[in-house]
């Protein structure tokens, strides 16, 4: 699903019940934007070297630090 999608099913949503929770919806939408920017970016980037792999997804994986897989802080 396009994060077009979900822009209008917030739309919709919002349209339809003015205080309806759209919390979920919004964070699908970032996460969607970000795929789609992350896959612009390193379809462009050039070739990265294993180090270089490493470092960017210790940025997108969790960690303890920042909650680990169950988002407990």
């Amino acid at each position: 699903m396009s994060w077009t999608h979900t822009r209008s099913r917030i739309a919709r949503t919002k349209k339809a019940d003015p205080e309806a929770d759209v919390t979920e919806l919004r964070r699908q939408l970032k996460a969607e934007r970000l795929e789609e920017y992350i896959e612009r970016v390193v379809n462009d980037a050039p070739e990265l070297n294993d180090e270089q792999r490493r470092r960017l997804a210790s940025v997108v994986l969790p960690t303890p630090a920042r909650g680990g897989l169950d988002g407990a802080a």
